[in-house]
């Protein structure tokens, strides 16, 4: 049985639509062929305070056959304690990597100034953002916009990942996107609110050394899982004089 390219699109339409539909928690929208999904996070603070994060993510990057679609973009949307101005932070999509640059590990504040401490999107990510060890890329708001600051910057009130971090997203709901479960005794308080408590439990299962508290010093085997490589001329190739330059200079 063949079909037409329009019934196809209207089934492809009617997938996304029973999916959506699926979702009870976050909450979904179509966009292009990928969709959104979004929910807030209570964030514990440091200092003892609490804010509530707004957090957008969009699917729809480059993926193998078989696979869900990665994470195009990341959004955080957050007014401060005690303020009215918003803040939003997103991580966009690299064409170069074919989804986001960036996931989630922490939101902090000191003062009126906001911190965000992420980590590259798996290795090619990790490799265009300087293969950092340890492997986070930090940005602090100064003036009006978001700046990268190294590591020895980050205030050392600064100790604990206090978001859901992104690694873990697939296992909040499993409405949502239709893949995870939601773990044993976590019932989010409301559509779409995970609290500071459910934050932590989701946390808890990652064992990476990097998720447990803010590394501070360099560590032996970071990133180890990913060979060293360099974009060059619109390919990710190994360093130096590699085949992969040669043939790229051949073409």
């Amino acid at each position: 049985m063949t079909f037409d390219k329009k019934t196809l699109t209207r089934f492809r339409l009617l997938f996304l639509v029973s999916a959506c539909l699926a979702i009870s928690l976050y909450g979904c929208a179509i966009s292009g062929l990928g969709f959104d999904t979004r929910w807030q996070e209570e964030v514990q603070l440091h200092d003892g305070r609490t804010l509530i994060l707004l957090r957008s993510v969009n699917h729809g990057g480059r993926s193998e056959v078989g696979q869900g679609s990665p994470v195009r973009e990341h959004t955080l949307r957050f007014q401060l304690p005690g303020n009215t101005k918003w803040f939003t932070w997103t991580s966009e999509y690299g064409e170069d990597l074919g989804r986001t640059n960036f996931n989630v590990l922490a939101l902090h504040v000191l003062g009126d100034t906001p911190y965000v401490v992420t980590e590259p999107n798996l290795c090619l990510s990790y490799n265009k953002w300087g293969r950092p060890n340890p492997p986070y890329v930090i940005f602090k708001w100064v003036g009006d916009r978001w700046v990268r600051i190294p590591i020895s910057e980050l205030p050392l009130e600064f100790k604990t990942m206090n978001v859901v971090i992104s690694a873990s997203l697939q296992n909040i709901s499993s409405s949502t996107a239709g893949i995870g479960y939601l773990p044993e005794g976590l019932t989010p308080q409301g559509i779409g609110y995970v609290p500071k408590e459910a934050v932590q439990k989701l946390n808890r299962n990652l064992l990476q050394r990097e998720y447990k508290n803010l590394l501070r010093e360099p560590y032996q085997g970071a990133g180890q899982e990913c060979f060293e490589m360099v974009y060059y001329k619109g390919a990710w190739v190994g360093p130096g004089d590699s085949i992969g330059k040669r043939m790229k200079d051949g073409k």
